[in-house]
């Protein structure tokens, strides 16, 4: 399943795999438009959930703009379906 940025980053209790950041800056200023992807792929299936929740900074940041006293929380997370993991079939 696909993440969105507004997705309850919470939603996934215990995965099998997570990352995470917090960030926090007085100020911050951005040269250029950033681009970032996260994937998850693989068998078996999996549940998935990656996003950031954001102050003090938009979701589309403009170059050379000074954004200050921004937190941004970064949390990705997925959760293996054992339904799928099965070699009993």
């Amino acid at each position: 399943m696909g993440a969105r940025r507004n997705e309850d980053l919470d939603r996934i209790a215990q995965p099998d795999i997570e990352m995470g950041a917090t960030v926090r800056a007085k100020r911050v200023r951005f040269h250029g438009q950033p681009e970032t992807e996260v994937r998850f792929e693989g068998e078996p299936a999996i549940d998935s959930v990656s996003g950031s929740e954001r102050e003090n900074l938009p979701e589309t940041v403009e170059p050379g703009v000074t954004y200050r006293d921004i937190k941004v929380r970064w949390r990705a997370a997925a959760k293996l379906d054992p339904k799928q993991g099965d070699d009993d079939g």
